[in-house]
C-alpha cells in the first residue's frame, strides 16, 4: 500500500504548521484557476447533475477531468516526492502530466518552456492575457455556481443499517483510493445512512465509479491508534463508500 493511503496510521510525525494563506506564491492562483477551468469545461459535463450543453461551447479542452483526476495524479507520485511538495506543487505536477498524457504538449515542449521561464524572470512575472472566449467564460462561471453532484437516484436498498457494526474490507488500493489505509480491517459502527446513492466520476481499481449507498460510520480510536496516543470521550467518524464496506 502506498505511504500517502495510509497517512492515518502512521505515529511519530512532526507536527504540522498551517499555512495561514491560501496561496503562497503567485503561480498557485494560476493552477487553481487551470484545474478550475479543466473541471468547467470536462467532456463528462454533458452526463453530469446539472447537465451542461458542453458540445456547444467552444473549446479546445476535449477531456476528462474531475476532482479524482487531480488526487489520482498525486497520489501517483513517488511518496518521499509527495510528502515534499506544497499542496499546490503536487497539483501542478498532477496537472502537467495529464496534459502531456492527453497529448496537449510533449515533454520536451514542456521542458523547453519551463527552462524560458527559469531564466526569464520578467517573462515568469508578466500577467495573463487578457481578453479570452465569452463563451467559455461564461461557462466556467456557470460551473463555479452550479457545480457537478455526485448524487445519483439509489437502484437499489443500502447493505447496511442504522446501528450495525460493520467491518472495512481489506483491499488493495491501486493507483487511486478513496479509503483510509489505516481503517481496513477495523470494525465501525453506522451512524448515518445517507440519502440517495453518490458516484464518483471514473472507476478506481478498487472499486468505486458506479453509483452507490455511502454511510457515516463511528470508529473507536482504540481500535486504530495506540492507547497512549488516545483521548478520554474521542470518537473518530469517516463517511465510506459501500464497496469498502462488509458484514462482521
Amino acid at each position: 500500500m502506498k505511504l500517502q493511503h495510509a497517512l492515518g496510521g502512521l505515529e511519530g510525525l512532526d507536527h504540522i504548521t498551517p499555512v495561514i494563506d491560501v496561496f503562497v506564491e503567485p503561480w498557485e492562483k494560476r493552477i487553481f484557476g487551470i484545474h478550475t477551468a479543466m473541471m468547467a469545461l470536462s467532456s463528462h459535463l454533458d452526463e453530469s447533475v446539472p447537465d451542461y450543453d458542453i458540445g456547444s461551447v467552444p473549446t479546445n479542452f476535449k477531456s476528462f477531468w474531475t476532482w479524482g483526476h487531480l488526487r489520482a495524479g498525486a497520489e501517483g507520485m513517488h511518496p518521499f516526492e509527495y510528502f515534499r511538495l506544497r499542496y499546490y506543487e503536487k497539483w501542478l505536477g498532477g496537472i502537467s502530466g495529464f496534459f502531456i498524457s492527453e497529448g496537449y504538449i510533449t515533454e520536451e515542449e514542456l521542458d523547453a518552456r519551463t527552462a524560458m521561464f527559469l531564466e526569464d524572470s520578467v517573462a515568469a512575472a508578466a500577467p495573463l492575457p487578457t481578453g479570452g472566449n465569452k463563451a467559455i467564460d461564461t461557462q466556467v462561471v456557470k460551473y463555479l455556481k452550479e457545480g457537478d453532484s455526485p448524487m445519483r437516484p439509489l437502484e437499489a436498498p443500502p447493505k447496511f443499517s442504522l446501528g450495525e457494526q460493520v467491518k472495512i474490507k481489506t483491499i488493495s488500493p491501486g493507483a487511486h483510493s478513496r479509503l483510509p489505509g489505516n481503517l481496513q480491517g477495523r470494525v465501525a459502527t453506522v451512524v448515518k445512512v445517507y440519502e440517495g446513492a453518490f458516484t464518483y466520476f471514473f472507476a478506481t481499481e478498487d472499486g468505486i465509479g458506479v453509483p452507490m449507498p455511502v454511510y457515516s460510520l463511528a470508529f473507536q480510536p482504540e481500535d486504530l491508534w495506540d492507547k497512549s496516543v488516545t483521548e478520554p470521550n474521542l470518537v473518530y467518524y469517516n463517511d465510506i463508500f459501500e464497496v469498502y464496506i462488509e458484514a462482521v
